[in-house]
């Protein structure tokens, strides 16, 4: 008789060791999911990237199963406009897509989860939005001072001297814009040893001497 009482309350014990267990597990994944969703966003904003935006996008990466605009606008705290506008730049950014539920006549959204995926559009998207246009309105200044000059040392003084800094300029964008071209496939293919080949071909190169 003693022998079920005591197994009745040591399976009881672990019913609560094991709910406790749960609580704990829960208000750290908690913890976490908060802490990661407001370190994405600050690390977006210095990237140029909306801080809303980063945020919803590490919400859906993390969640289980699609979200709707009404959990993602109550867990962030935020307007269903401010979501909605998100939500759509971050499905052109194709890092989000639309989901349908049968039992739902709602719009869920899911993340795309492969993060080489995502790491591609980033790049694909940045060029395309920040590194071409600011190369081409650095080409179109730079055209409006040479016009009829073949190029910048036949411009007077100050407008040549404007020509060369905005020529600098040009020629940074369009390193960038090669770098990102020419690294864009190795994302694309998860192609690990090729990217950490081009690192160790780039630390191998001798640094310009400048004097």
């Amino acid at each position: 008789m003693s022998n079920a009482s005591d197994h009745e309350e040591s399976t009881e014990h672990a019913r609560i060791g094991s709910a406790e267990a749960d609580g704990e597990a829960t208000e750290r994944y908690e913890e976490a999911l908060e802490r990661f969703v407001l370190f994405w966003g600050e690390m977006a904003s210095n990237w140029g990237i909306n801080r809303t935006m980063a945020q919803i996008h590490a919400l859906l990466y993390c969640a289980e199963e699609p979200l709707d605009t009404d959990a993602i606008m109550e867990r962030l705290q935020i307007s269903r406009g401010n979501a909605n506008m998100n939500l759509r730049s971050l499905i052109t950014w194709d890092l989000v897509r639309k989901v349908h539920r049968a039992d739902s006549r709602k719009d869920f959204y899911e993340a795309e989860k492969d993060v080489w995926h995502i790491t591609a559009q980033i790049i694909k998207e940045r060029e395309r939005r920040e590194i071409k246009p600011v190369r081409e309105q650095l080409q179109a200044c730079r055209d409006l001072l040479k016009q009829d000059a073949e190029g910048c040392a036949d411009l007077p003084e100050r407008e040549e001297v404007l020509c060369h800094r905005l020529e600098n300029l040009m020629d940074l964008m369009e390193v960038f814009e090669g770098f990102f071209e020419a690294l864009l496939p190795y994302v694309q293919e998860e192609n690990v040893s090729a990217m950490k080949h081009l690192i160790r071909l780039a630390d191998t190169l001798p640094e310009e001497d400048d004097s």
